[in-house]
């Protein structure tokens, strides 16, 4: 490879991450963006907008074919006929569904604003998770000290109306962009719950999402990161080490887990694999670029269980890929999903964004796993029976598991 090309494509690389993130208040898939000073704000042309995002997926996507067809179709399709953004989305979409990859997609303005909010970890609003059950907006998690704990808001409330607005038939994102505003504002929410309904005035403060989770059980650390998406996940886990470094086993809980910023994944691998390759990138052409393990201070050497299961993807696979394959920890849970695709958000126009596949990567030991995901060391399945009653099983054979390690690691020491 060329020194310039290399130069430009370990500079892709640094800005790559992986997908699907449950955030606060909107449901989002979130890869690699760039520092909020680097949005483009020119605005252009509807036509012209889609133009640019024609010639930033025949420059920059994965597969040079571009699944085996004539681009130039696409522009000469869609000439003259993108009157606004509203078309330049259907446009896309369109285009976008042509290279059978589920994971390139195009952002209109709200979703890239909603994009950049989950990388910088925090969020002006009040505090919960909602969904769409049932076609109603329902509250599916209260976040503990927020203002919605305080409001009494609770799991379960169906949303109807936001400052005078009826939510019925409002989408995730648009019931959320009403719920947030500028902090020390009030929003106006009307619930119902049970047959009951309640209004409540809720002010919004800023609320910091947290990454990272831990407890102590006896002499077993449990660390759970729920997602890789946010700035601070690295400091979050170094805090969750410092408070399990007195345990002698570790357990790393990433079910559910389905991405987020590559060097976040990387950064933690870091701290039980010293040296040698943690994950290697190939890029468009077969460009290769294996990122090495870094010299720290700080490591991490005690029997570690990491949890998946098949929500646990890229970011998630980047690390628990590492770690197997380095025998660092004994891998417990279902096989994970196998996104082994990497894509990077690049700003367009008029505030939107473009979330393009641009490589893959491959296990240190040069595993793919993309649509194969990682099987399980000790595959421990759940039964209904297991879900109905709220039985942890993978969590209570990673326990046994660590137990049963530790207890040899003590009878080997005595010898």
């Amino acid at each position: 490879m060329k020194r310039k090309e290399l130069y430009i494509f370990i500079a892709i690389v640094l800005a790559l991450v992986a997908v699907n993130m449950f955030v606060m208040n909107t449901n989002n898939n979130s890869l690699y963006s760039t520092d909020e000073e680097l949005l483009n704000k020119n605005y252009v042309s509807s036509q012209k907008l889609f133009d640019n995002v024609w010639s930033e997926v025949k420059d920059n996507y994965y597969d040079p074919t571009l699944n085996h067809q004539q681009w130039k179709y696409w522009k000469e399709h869609y000439h003259g006929k993108i009157k606004t953004d509203e078309d330049v989305k259907v446009a896309v979409d369109t285009m976008l569904a042509s290279l059978d990859d589920p994971y390139s997609r195009y952002m209109t303005k709200n979703e890239y604003a909603d994009q950049n909010t989950s990388i910088s970890s925090k969020i002006t609003g009040i505090g919960v998770n909602i969904a769409t059950i049932a076609g109603k907006i329902q509250i599916i998690n209260v976040i503990d000290g927020t203002p919605a704990q305080s409001a009494n808001l609770q799991n379960g409330d169906i949303i109807l109306d936001i400052d005078g607005k009826d939510a019925n038939g409002l989408s995730i994102s648009e019931v959320a962009n009403l719920v947030r505003g500028p902090e020390n504002t009030s929003v106006k929410l009307t619930i119902l719950r049970d047959k009951d309904k309640l209004v409540k005035n809720v002010l919004r403060k800023e609320i910091k999402i947290k990454s990272v989770k831990s407890s102590v059980d006896k002499n077993i650390g449990y660390i759970e990161i729920t997602s890789f998406i946010a700035s601070t996940t690295p400091n979050e886990f170094l805090e969750a080490l410092e408070k399990t470094k007195d345990t002698d086993g570790l357990i790393i809980d990433l079910r559910g887990n389905t991405g987020g910023l590559l060097p976040n994944a990387i950064f933690i691998a870091n701290l039980f694999i010293p040296e040698g390759k943690l994950v290697s990138i190939v890029g468009r052409n077969g460009y290769r670029y294996d990122i090495q393990a870094q010299n720290t201070d700080f490591g991490v050497e005690k029997p570690v269980v990491v949890l998946v299961d098949g929500a646990s993807a890229s970011a998630s696979e980047i690390l628990s890929g590492a770690l197997k394959d380095y025998h660092k920890a004994t891998i417990v849970g279902t096989r994970t999903y196998g996104k082994g695709m990497v894509q990077k958000i690049i700003p367009m126009p008029n505030e939107t964004g473009l979330n393009l596949t641009v490589a893959k990567y491959l296990t240190p030991s040069g595993s793919d796993i993309n649509k194969k995901g990682i099987k399980p060391d000790v595959e421990v399945q759940f039964t209904a029976r297991d879900i109905k009653n709220k039985n942890d099983v993978q969590l209570s054979e990673a326990k046994k598991l660590l137990s049963r390690m530790l207890t040899e690691n003590k009878c080997c020491s005595a010898k």
